[in-house]
């Protein structure tokens, strides 16, 4: 987890939602990596979990990610939930949940419904820098959007 917080870090100095994930296989080597980039490549689809994914499946020459697992720093989204679905993947690792974005807590459990023809397990481990660093960003934003306010007033 703490080399996606580094991708996290590395997302927020550009601008971007402190987000980062990697895919690593069976033997535990890291295989894909991923940060936001949503903001700098004008693509809602950019998030770290896809990019991730999509540098996995670069690496290793193919679409399916069996045996591989998702670490990301923040409870993926329902579209990033699906793409590790269609990749296959064994497993999904995350640290900060995201009530008001996350799949799970949206109540969206793909990886578990028994009408698809591929389940995975999803863990959330502890991990509180995770948490934070996204705590603090969105304090940063609010207060630099009232300031931005106040100024104009």
């Amino acid at each position: 987890m703490d080399e996606a917080l580094a991708l996290a870090k590395a997302a927020e100095a550009h601008g971007e939602v402190p987000v980062g994930a990697l895919v690593v296989d069976a033997l535990g080597t890291i295989i894909g990596r991923g940060r936001n980039l949503r903001e700098n490549n004008h693509d809602p689809t950019a998030h770290a979990e896809v990019l991730a994914i999509r540098d996995a499946c670069s690496a290793i020459e193919s679409w399916r990610l069996e045996k591989c697992t998702l670490i990301v720093t923040l409870e993926p989204c329902p579209m990033c939930l699906a793409a590790a679905h269609q990749a296959r993947v064994s497993k999904i690792i995350f640290a900060a949940h995201d009530p008001k974005g996350g799949a799970l807590s949206l109540g969206y459990h793909l990886h578990a419904d028994e009408r698809t023809n591929h389940r995975f397990v999803i863990e959330q481990v502890e991990h509180p820098e995770c948490g934070s660093i996204l705590t603090e960003f969105f304090r940063k934003k609010r207060l630099l959007a009232k300031a931005i306010k106040s100024s104009s007033e």
